[in-house]
Formats: C-alpha cells, structure tokens, sequence
C-alpha cells in the first residue's frame, strides 16, 4: 500500500513552510500526506505580521478523523503555538502506533515567536518523551536543554541530553553553524554526523520543516532513522542549491529537488 505520512503542524500562506512544506516533501519523497493544522500565519519572505491558533477541539477532531479513516505509518510535529495545543498533542501520542518526528519549531525566519513560552514547558516535560526523534536547531536545543549550544561537541552534549529527558533520538541541526552545516545524531547508544556546504543565500525559509518531513517521510516508507536523517539531509541540501530565488526576502526551497528514491528503504 502507498505509504502515508502526517504533518500536525502550522499553516504558511506562502508555501514555503508548515504544512506546505511539509505536505510538498511527502509527495516528493512518493508518501501520501495528510496534515492537521493548529495554527495560521501572515506572513510572506519579507515579514510575518500574526499567528492564530486553532481552538484544540478543532486540533483534536482533525486528529481523531484522519486516525480513525486513514492512519499513517509516521507523523511529525511543526509549530503548535501554545501550551493546550501541547498538551493535547502529547495525551494523544500515547496512543500512537507509529514513530512520531518532533521538529520543536519556536522562533519563526523572520524572529516570530511560534509557541508560547508555557507551551515550550510543556514540550520539555510533555511532548519530548513521545518522541520517536526530536530534531531542534541550535537555539531550540538551547532552549530545551540548558546548555549553550555553539560547537559541536555542544551539539553532542544537546543530543546526549534530549535523550535522557526522553526522545528516543536526538538530531541536533547545526544549521546556524558559520563553517559547515553539520548535524549529530543520538540514538541513546550510537553516534552520526551528517555534513553538509554552508551556502550563502537568505533563500533557506521552510529547511527545518522540510528536514523533518523528509525524515518523517522516510520513516513512513520504513527507513531506519539514519538511513531517514541521511537521505532527508541530502535532499534539504539540493532544495538549498537549487532554490528558486522567490520573493524580496528569506525565499523557500526548492521542493522540486531531487530525493534519489530509487535507493530509498522501503
């Protein structure tokens, strides 16, 4: 059967990010995508002028229809905005039968905030321990863990941390990193770094997102988490190349790039 992903996650009127982004990945990557959105933006590549949340119960029945018709082999987290939304989140990834990726989106490109900061909490002692793989940049481990997170051996200690707090698995993004775009990975025993060019463009809104859905993507198909994190880097590594040079501002990816499915798990 045709694999089938799910994005909870923020919208982004522009498509660079959120549920867009997320839902052009999954079809890129051959996944059927469904999506559930708990919150809307304004925004565009120059700046973002309001973010509303979607009332719970609205979350929570978009949550119970696409698991009671069509579940998915795997799903991820985006920008859930507050703390009820959190929690909500979190009650119901207790019943999930499948991985669940948890990208903890906090500051939007343009330096919105996407969650309150009770809900950052409620990620820390909620939601992490449902994670499957957690995968925050720099400043969200930071956030998450406590620790200054400016090297790689910082990034290391990040991992190393979000594990114990209770994701199964760690994949700190080095995104923010100046010389290389290096990412570690933790899976409570074993060690990774993935490297990948650090380019200098604005066009990179929408590569959190689409990282983890390429990931989630991956996962859905049957991929191991490495094998997931390996091929999803390398396609957010072409996105950025290739990127179409969109808007006035922090411009999206190219979704169009290519993926190399044929060697993909299945």
């Amino acid at each position: 059967m045709l694999p089938v992903a799910l994005t909870i996650a923020g919208s982004d009127p522009i498509g660079g990010a959120g549920i867009q982004a997320d839902l052009k990945t999954f079809h890129q990557f051959g996944v059927y995508g469904e999506a559930v959105i708990t919150l809307l933006t304004v925004q565009n590549t120059v700046r973002m002028t309001r973010v509303d949340c979607i009332p719970v119960e609205l979350v929570l029945a978009q949550l119970a229809a696409v698991l009671e018709d069509i579940p998915p082999r795997a799903a991820k987290t985006g920008a859930l905005g507050n703390r009820e939304i959190v929690e909500a989140i979190a009650a119901a990834a207790a019943d999930f039968r499948f991985p669940l990726v948890v990208d903890p989106v906090m500051i939007s490109k343009h330096g919105q905030p996407l969650i309150s900061q009770d809900a950052i909490a409620a990620v820390r002692e909620l939601l992490l321990p449902r994670a499957t793989l957690i995968c925050p940049n720099l400043p969200e481990a930071e956030e998450l863990t406590g620790i200054a997170v400016r090297t790689v051996d910082d990034m290391r200690a990040a991992a190393k941390r979000l594990c114990e707090m209770g994701a199964k698995a760690a994949l700190v993004k080095g995104g923010h990193l100046q010389e290389s775009a290096v990412d570690v990975l933790f899976d409570g025993q074993d060690w990774r770094e993935f490297t990948a060019p650090h380019f200098d463009t604005p066009h990179t809104h929408g590569t959190g997102c689409t990282l983890s859905a390429g990931i989630t993507a991956e996962m859905a198909r049957g991929a191991t988490i490495d094998a997931a994190v390996a091929r999803a880097k390398n396609y957010v590594t072409q996105a950025i190349r290739s990127n179409p040079g969109l808007g006035h501002g922090r411009g999206p990816l190219n979704h169009h790039a290519a993926t190399g499915l044929k060697a993909s798990a299945k």
